[in-house]
Order: structure tokens, then C-alpha cells, then sequence
């Protein structure tokens, strides 16, 4: 059959129906009927049509079996089909082959009434063939959302640190959407949504004859359409090459027949698979409201600062005046001379009395609520979203620290891309470590003894704590003000995106010396080596300190570096014991023991637990590093001495407890990992020495401070100059480092002061306070007791015997060198002067 021949019909549209029947009488008159309801009837669109069948479709009766729902085909009179034919195919110029594609779409779609129009050329099988070769369903899946962050107070509430997101999306259910919103979107968008099955016929034909004829495009899309588009470009979003983005959404969203096609099949999936509800519900989740604004809960949140479920009939219809062209109708642009505060935010006013005016013609308002709505004016109260660590404020250094872990952590994704999407539109909630309680004491005691700016040169402090046997982290905090944009750290010295605890991987700093802290290492290879607390040692100051075994590296000779470290009082040392030296912190002391031991050794205790450069680079293991020259993280020393605590096992430092994804389903978190760095008894005699540093030697000052008092170990550290001072301890639950440095390393913290205190004792300051909220939460016990293998017995000297009678006078004796004192057991030994 050619064109002219063709029969004029018009098409009346009919609902529900499954399958459709195409009977061709003798006549030239056309009939669909409905295979399983030929009775039932519906509502009329009245629009005309040419349709050209295939010759030789079907059985030999002319019987066709199509993918429509049920549709009546009546003749036309010649003369209207005719004038109707001439207007359309003008308009129509280039535009057969969408309107081919169009055509397919509406003869071979199989639950759904879609149009039926004229074929230029394709035949109804090749069509048929191709679209039922086109995907036929699209998924309602998870959208992006937001990550929120959070810490726990004391009575085991949360608390939000920061959010994280790509898009801004909140979810919401079906009841908490305000019903003025289902129905502005309805009225305004697809005021049949409720009677098509997927692709509205009439609006699709609408929109193609009106971008045609007018040049300008019109959209003509049904709600489920617009879904399943934005799930499609949603799709894109999750691909985390650039170009493989780039050709997904070029073809999600181009303008072409083919991609329309894939449209409405998809469209139609979807109707056969979610309910109207599931549908529209979805699609209020998965909008975009402009800018990073999606869904209508963020959208509420965000122009309104309201939600969805409180929304008003004005404020609904301005939000989905929004979705119909987002860059053109969104509120925040108030200097828009289009859209703007100006002139009432215009282009949205026009858009949304449009939508006023739907919802009064279907019936959805009063012609009363039209009236006082209309004439109201477009008043929006934007809330910007929190978002970023800088929201958590004084806790926005440890958020800095979670979200490094979360980008990091292979855990999270196979690579730093995946991981970066699962975290910003994954919809996590995270539940850190952080102990509010403990962080509070800590961040207002750094707030008191610590100024962010200090005219006498840049200091930096840090207070961060562990939790003994678990790696937790319980608290970070640091005299700074957290921001990432180089245009507020450009504004004061009090602004950093470093994060001092931590290692320069996770957003820290190089790291910093911590001085005699680190001598614990070497303490505990002299232990590991079978040596006691009361073995004496050479001491003294000397400029050739000979040759010192290194099993890694083969010996190191300092006989001509004239390498003569000095004391922290600046005594010239003496013979002292290994007690004495920790007690006192002797510099020449352990070096004195180090020449009793392997280097490689004490570099491979220190390592045992968990301790390491925080550059990434490998620890020095020279004989000046026994003194604490490596530069080390704080949170690291906080880790090796939870691990003294705990017996000598050290738990890796962990900061999330549980993640839990949008579907309510936790999600893995890296674990710590606990390993038995040295033995019990070596561990114990460390705690005993490091006991004896708190109650008698240079810990002391921050033992006595620290109420309620449990037993306690600890060590100072006093770097060259006193540029960098720390004080590191613990209870048998928990260990906190505090260390105060010169950020430049220039200033000696002992010629500067806070106020009337000097810059060296803040650290002083500031342990007790943390220290006395953990005792107070987490108590303490006794640590192990030392094995008496570490304490050698004390030399008894026998009393002399009684005198026989002398023979003879004896000779007047010789004036005898003094005796030699007998070694004093532990608890007696006086600390020498030092640090």
C-alpha cells in the first residue's frame, strides 16, 4: 500500500489493556481491539493519525498480534486527514525518522498505550525486532546520598561531626513527601501519570510536533520517562574514568530518536514492575533541584529550609517549577537579572502559577487556595548544607583523619577512585571512635594553654589519646583551625589543613622528634637482651664514644665524629644504672647502654611496636636516633604506649567502630590488628621503670595533677634546644600524648611564654586534664610486676667478726679509697638531675 492510499483514521485512547488484536477487514477501515476486555472503554485523547500496516504482517486472515494497549481506529473524512497530512508533514521537514522511531515505539510496546503513527519506510517487523531487542527494564536502585560522620557522647548518644556528598540527597518514604508536592508534580508534569503506562501518547506527540514545527525543543516526557533518564544519567555518575562519564551521559541524554526509543521501552519496564507510588516516590528522590541539590527532602532543606513533609502548597509548586529546567527556574541566585530577588525570582514565579493553575484544572486545590497562592510572592530561605570537616569545628581534625581512612583504605574499594565514590555518594553512616568526653577535656585544655597564634614564633601542639587494647582512638585535637582552602589559610597563621598527629599519608605533617619518649625502645632491648634495671653503665659526657654494633648495617664507628650529645641539665653523667638513667632521662646514659646492644635491635623494637617514620620513609637507626632524632607522629607514639600498657601487645590505632549503609546493612570497617610486640615480662619491667619516671622523676609533675590517680607510666621528651617537648603515658586503659613544637624549629620553648608560663611545661599543663576524665571514665589497674630476673639481688655484706687480740700494735692504716655503695634496689634509687 502507498502513501496515497492510505486509510485516515482517528486514534481514541483506551487503558489497561494487555494485549492488543489488529483486525484489517476487507475495508479499508482499521480496527484495534482489546484481545482480553473488547468491551471496556476510556477516556478519548482525539488525536489523528496516518498508519501504513506491513504488507504480508501477520497470519493470512490479516490478524496481527501487537505491543499496545487497546486503541479504536475510525475513518476520517478525506478532506480533514488531508489538510491535517499537509500542515503536519511541512512542519515535519527532516523529522521522518523521529517520527519513525516515535512510530515504533507505539506499535511495539506490550503493556502500554503508546502512540501509533505513520511508518515512512520501516517496516513493522524490523521494528518490532528492534525494540524488542532494546533493554525492557530499569532498575529502582540506590541513589547517591550523603555521609555523615559521627562521634559519641557520654551517655551513648551521636553526635554529627560532617557530611560528605557529590549530590546532596536526602531519601524519603512516600508518607514523608507533603501531598501538595505529588500533586504539583503530577498537575505540572504528566497530569495523566495515573493512566498511561509509561509513555504519555499525547504529550509525546505534542512536544514533537511543537519542536518541530516551532524549532524549539519541548519535552513531552512522563514522570516515569524523566525517572528512568535520571537513573540512566545517575548510571554515568558512578563511572570513575573521565571519558567512559563523558559517553555514558552524552547517551543517556542526547536528543535522538534511537535514545527516545530506549526511553519509553525502559519507561515501560518500569511500569510493569514498581507501582505508581514506588514510581513517583523515586522520581522525588532522584531530581535534581539545581546545583548539587537532589530530591525533594535536600531540596525542602535547602530553599526553604523545611521538609518535604512540611511543605506548603506555594513552596511545593516553586520546588517543581524547579525540576522542569533546574539552571533557569532554581531560588539561590538572587542577583539573576531573569531570576532573581530583584524581580521576585521571576522566571520561577512564572513556572510555578503555571503549576497553581494545573493543579486548580485537575481539581488538586480550591479555586480559593489558587487565588491566595498565586498572588503570593517566591520567598525562599536558603540553608546552605554543612558539609566537610570544617563543620565538625574543634573535632575537625580527627574528621580529617576518618576521611583519610576512608579514601585509603582498600577496605573501601579496590582503588582511590571507587573508594572516593563509595564515600561521597555512598550514603554512610559512619560511627567513629571518638570519645566526646575525653575530646572536650582535651580541646578546651589546648584552647587554655596553647594559643593559635604566637607572636614569638610558630608553635604547634597536639593532644591525641588510645584506648589500651583496642586502638581506638578516643581523642585529637590541635591549637589550630581547620580549613583546606588555601584562600582561608592564606588569611592567619591560625588556619591548617595539616593534621599534626598523624602521618603525612593520612594528612599529616613529616612528623616531629620526640626526644627521650623514644628511649622506651631502647629500654626494652636492653630487657629483651637479659639485662636488669639496676646494671650500671659508663654515663659520662665523653667526645669518642668508640664503635657500636649494628646487625643490619655492620658496626658504626663514632671514634672521629666528635660526637659528644650532652644532658638535658647539662651534668656530665656518671655510672649509672639503667633505672637511674630512665628515671632521670640520661641521654649519656642510654647511650651508654646502647654500646651494650644492637642497633638494629632497638630499631626493630620500635618497630614491634607499631612505630615508624611519619614520612614513610625508614627508621634511622644511627646512635643519635636512640635519643629520639627520628620524626615520628604523635598518634604513633600514643599506639606504642598503649602497647607497653597492655603487656607488650600493640593494637594498630583504629578510628571508625561501624558503618552502616543507607539500607541499614553495616558495612566492613578496618580492624586493628593486636600483635605481641615483646614479651609480658620485658613489657612489665618497662612499666615498672616508666612508673617510677611519674612518681619520681621528670613525670612527675603531671602525675601529681592527674586526679583521680590510678598507676600510671609515662616519659618525657626534651628535643635539642628545647625546640620540641612532650609528655607520653598511660593507664592500663589508656594512653594520651601530648606534644607541644616549634612548627619552624627555631623556637626554644624555654626562653618563650603563654602568659606567666613558660612554652616547655604546657605539656604539664595539659596531660593531667585528659588524664583525670580518662581515670575518672575508664579507671585503671596495677600493671604486672616486675620479674625478679630484672632486679639483681642486693650485695649483702656481712658484718665483720669480733677482733682477736692484736699481737703487736697494729701499723696506723692507709687512708682506704671509700667503699663502693652496695646497688639499691628499685624503689630506692634517687633519679639523677635531667630530663
Amino acid at each position: 500500500m502507498n502513501s496515497s492510499s492510505m486509510p485516515n483514521v482517528r486514534i481514541h485512547h483506551l487503558q489497561h489493556f494487555h494485549r492488543i488484536l489488529l483486525e484489517k477487514p476487507v475495508s479499508s477501515r482499521y480496527i484495534l481491539r482489546s484481545a482480553s476486555r473488547p468491551h471496556e472503554r476510556s477516556h478519548v485523547t482525539n488525536m489523528t493519525f496516518n498508519y501504513e500496516p506491513c504488507a504480508g504482517a501477520g497470519s493470512r486472515t490479516g490478524r496481527t498480534q501487537l505491543g499496545v494497549n487497546v486503541v479504536q481506529v475510525t475513518e476520517v473524512p478525506t478532506g480533514a486527514a488531508q489538510s491535517w497530512r499537509r500542515t503536519f508533514h511541512g512542519a515535519l521537514g527532516g523529522m521522518l525518522g523521529f517520527v519513525a522511531m516515535s512510530a515504533a515505539a507505539g506499535v511495539l510496546v506490550t503493556v502500554s498505550v503508546t502512540p501509533v503513527v505513520a511508518l515512512s519506510g520501516l517496516a513493522a517487523t524490523n521494528t518490532i525486532s528492534v525494540f524488542e531487542n532494546l533493554p525492557g527494564y530499569v532498575n529502582i536502585e540506590t541513589l547517591s546520598q550523603k555521609s555523615d560522620i559521627f562521634a559519641t557522647r557520654s551517655d551513648g548518644t551521636v553526635e554529627l561531626l560532617a557530611s560528605f556528598y557529590d549530590q546532596n540527597r536526602i531519601e524519603v518514604g512516600w508518607d514523608a513527601i507533603s501531598q501538595f508536592a505529588k500533586d504539583a508534580a503530577v498537575s505540572g508534569e504528566d497530569p495523566r501519570f495515573y493512566e498511561h503506562g509509561g509513555v504519555d501518547l499525547q504529550g509525546t506527540l505534542r512536544a514533537t510536533a511543537t519542536t518541530v514545527a516551532g524549532g524549539k525543543t519541548q519535552g513531552g516526557s512522563s514522570i516515569t520517562q524523566q525517572y528512568v533518564k535520571n537513573v540512566l544519567v545517575q548510571k554515568c555518575e558512578l563511572l570513575t574514568d573521565q571519558r567512559a562519564h563523558d559517553a555514558c551521559y552524552t547517551a543517556a541524554t542526547k536528543t535522538t530518536p534511537d535514545r527516545k526509543l530506549k526511553e519509553m521501552r525502559l519507561a515501560i519496564g518500569v511500569e510493569k514492575k514498581y507501582s505508581k507510588h514506588d514510581i513517583l516516590q523515586q522520581y522525588f528522590n532522584i531530581t535534581g533541584f539545581g546545583g548539587t541539590v537532589y530530591g525533594i527532602e535536600a531540596a525542602a532543606n535547602y530553599y526553604f529550609n523545611t521538609t518535604a513533609a512540611n511543605l506548603t502548597l506555594i513552596q511545593a509548586a516553586s520546588l517543581v517549577a524547579i525540576v522542569n529546567n533546574p539552571v533557569k527556574f532554581q531560588l539561590d541566585k538572587p542577583a539573576s537579572e531573569t531570576n532573581g530577588a530583584a524581580n521576585g525570582y521571576a522566571a520561577n514565579k512564572q513556572r510555578r502559577d503555571y503549576i497553581l493553575r494545573e493543579m486548580l484544572r485537575y481539581q488538586k486545590i480550591s479555586q480559593a487556595d489558587y487565588d491566595a497562592a498565586v498572588v503570593a510572592p517566591v520567598e525562599p530561605v536558603i540553608t546552605e548544607p554543612s558539609t566537610g570537616c570544617q563543620t565538625a569545628v574543634a573535632n575537625a581534625f580527627f574528621c580529617d583523619y576518618v576521611t583519610k581512612i576512608l579514601q585509603t583504605d582498600p577496605t573501601f574499594g579496590a582503588d582511590a577512585a571507587t573508594r572516593m565514590l563509595n564515600f561521597r555518594r555512598g550514603g554512610y553512616d559512619v560511627y567513629t571512635t571518638l570519645d566526646l568526653d575525653v575530646q572536650n577535656a582535651a580541646v578546651t585544655t589546648m584552647n587554655q594553654q596553647v594559643p593559635k597564634v604566637y607572636a614569638g614564633g610558630d608553635v604547634g601542639a597536639v593532644i591525641t589519646s588510645v584506648q589500651v587494647g583496642t586502638g581506638r582512638v578516643l581523642a585529637m585535637t590541635q591549637n589550630k583551625d581547620y580549613s583546606q582552602d588555601p584562600a582561608v589559610q592564606a588569611t592567619g597563621a591560625n588556619y591548617t589543613g595539616i593534621n599534626y598527629a598523624t602521618d603525612y599519608a593520612e594528612g599529616g605533617s613529616s612528623g616531629f622528634q620526640p626526644g627521650s619518649t623514644y628511649k622506651v625502645f631502647t629500654l626494652a632491648e636492653w630487657l629483651k637482651e637479659g639485662h636488669s634495671l639496676n646494671e650500671r653503665v659508663d654515663s659520662r659526657r665523653k667526645a669518642n664514644w668508640g664503635t657500636f654494633q649494628d646487625s643490619c648495617l655492620g658496626p658504626q664507628n663514632y671514634n672521629s665524629q666528635n660526637w659528644n650529645p650532652r644532658n638535658d641539665a647539662n651534668e656530665s653523667g656518671a655510672n649509672y644504672s639503667a633505672l637511674q638513667a630512665t628515671v632521670g632521662s640520661i641521654n649519656t646514659g642510654f647511650i651508654g647502654m646502647a654500646k651494650r646492644l644492637d642497633l638494629c635491635g632497638i630499631r626493630k623494637t620500635a618497630e614491634a611496636f607499631g612505630v615508624h617514620r611519619a614520612d614513610g620513609n625508614a627508621l634511622s637507626q644511627t646512635a643519635a636516633s636512640i635519643i629520639g632524632t627520628n620524626e615520628i607522629a604523635p598518634l604513633t607514639m600514643a599506639v606504642a604506649f598503649a602497647g607497653i600498657a597492655n603487656k607488650g601487645v600493640t593494637c594498630s590505632p583504629i578510628a571508625i567502630d561501624r558503618i552502616v549503609g543507607p539500607s541499614g546493612v553495616e558495612i566492613p570497617v578496618p580492624p586493628s590488628t593486636c600483635t605481641q610486640s615483646v614479651d609480658s615480662t620485658v613489657a612489665a619491667g618497662m612499666a615498672y621503670a616508666m612508673r617510677r619516671v611519674m612518681t619520681g622523676g621528670t613525670g612527675q609533675q603531671s602525675n601529681a595533677n592527674t586526679r583521680p590517680s590510678v598507676p600510671m607510666i609515662g616519659k618525657t621528651g626534651t628535643t635539642d634546644g628545647a625546640k620540641d617537648t612532650w609528655m607520653s603515658g598511660a593507664s592500663t586503659k589508656v594512653a594520651t600524648v601530648v606534644a607541644v613544637v616549634s612548627l619552624t624549629g627555631t623556637l626554644s620553648q624555654r626562653r618563650q611564654y603563654f602568659g606567666r608560663d613558660q612554652i616547655a611545661t604546657a605539656r604539664h599543663r595539659m596531660w593531667p586534664v585528659v588524664m583525670s576524665v580518662v581515670n575518672a571514665k575508664y579507671g585503671g589497674d596495677a600493671f604486672e610486676e616486675l620479674a625478679p630476673k630484672y632486679i639483681p639481688p642486693p650485695v649483702v655484706v656481712a658484718p665483720p667478726a669480733a677482733p682477736a687480740p692484736p699481737e703487736a700494735p697494729p701499723a696506723p692504716p692507709a687512708a682506704p679509697a671509700p667503699p663502693e655503695a652496695p646497688p639499691a634496689p628499685p624503689d630506692a634509687v634517687p633519679a639523677p638531675p635531667g630530663e
